[in-house]
């Protein structure tokens, strides 16, 4: 059985290997210097991101909090104008670099699904900007 995962490590052959810009579709059209991160133990699951800029952010199913899916979903205007929307300020333009401490940091945290009460409060990983 071939292993799909391969096609992700192939590189382009021949005169296409040349012609790499940066800005092909797959990668958004565009070259960011930061990324979007949501701050899931701050996120109340208000959903006002996903509706904004539904290529970017979904609404995680057994927690009930906005997660982001793709960092080249949508434009950064519209990313931006979903941050805008948050109200309490739990989505943030970090660096690249910082994703997976951020990652990390968070699953070293015991969130609760949404709805259930809780017994203790999260502390937030970014400050408010």
């Amino acid at each position: 059985m071939i292993d799909p995962g391969l096609a992700f490590g192939a590189q382009p052959q021949g005169a296409e290997r040349s012609a790499i810009t940066g800005m092909e579709p797959l990668l958004g059209g565009e070259l960011r210097e930061k990324a979007v991160w949501v701050d899931e133990s701050v996120c109340i699951g208000c959903r006002y991101c996903a509706h904004v800029a539904c290529n970017t952010f979904i609404v995680e199913p057994d927690y009930g909090r906005s997660r982001v899916i793709r960092q080249d979903g949508d434009s950064s205007e519209r990313i931006q104008e979903a941050i805008d929307t948050c109200p309490v300020d739990c989505i943030h333009w970090v660096d690249f670099e910082k994703l997976d401490e951020l990652r990390q940091r968070l699953a070293g945290q015991e969130l609760l699904p949404l709805g259930l009460p809780s017994a203790t409060r999260h502390k937030r990983i970014l400050p408010r900007s």
